[in-house]
């Protein structure tokens, strides 16, 4: 299974229009070579260098696995979002608060739907999904602020 971005490659930085000193955006992803007898597709975006430990900036799951796509600052139409680490739904603009950060794009490919309850965090649907991957594959991005500064 492969994932990648036409915004940033793997290892590579990631565009600061995908950040908080750009318009935030979600960075268009690619997705292919998806494992036969998958049945759904879960997006996990975290932050491992956050002050508090990992920060989810997005989750979602049941994606079909056909889906070949997430575009620029949308949602797939057919997945169920979760909550982000902030609680709400969607996805929160990359904004470390020093440094450079690292930035996981996780794709687990599963053998089975997750309950469409779009309530449930990340602590959560880890657990609905142990037993159940088939396949994972993890993009990297890295993202460091630019600091302005002052006279």
């Amino acid at each position: 299974m492969k994932l990648t971005s036409a915004a940033f490659k793997n290892g590579q930085a990631i565009p600061m229009t995908y950040s908080c000193d750009g318009d935030g955006a979600s960075p268009p992803l690619e997705i292919s070579e998806v494992p036969a007898g998958a049945e759904s597709l879960v997006l996990m975006i975290d932050d491992p260098d956050a002050p508090g430990g990992k920060f989810i900036h997005w989750l979602f799951w049941n994606l079909k696995p056909e889906a070949q796509e997430i575009k620029k600052n949308k949602k797939p139409v057919d997945a169920i979002e979760g909550l982000n680490e902030l609680g709400k739904h969607g996805f929160v603009k990359f904004c470390p608060p020093s440094g450079t950060h690292v930035y996981l794009f996780k794709l687990y490919a599963l053998d089975t739907l997750l309950p469409p309850n779009s309530n449930l965090n990340k602590d959560q649907i880890r657990k609905l999904m142990e037993g159940h991957i088939i396949e994972r594959v993890i993009l990297r991005g890295y993202y460091e602020r630019v600091q302005s500064e002052s006279y």
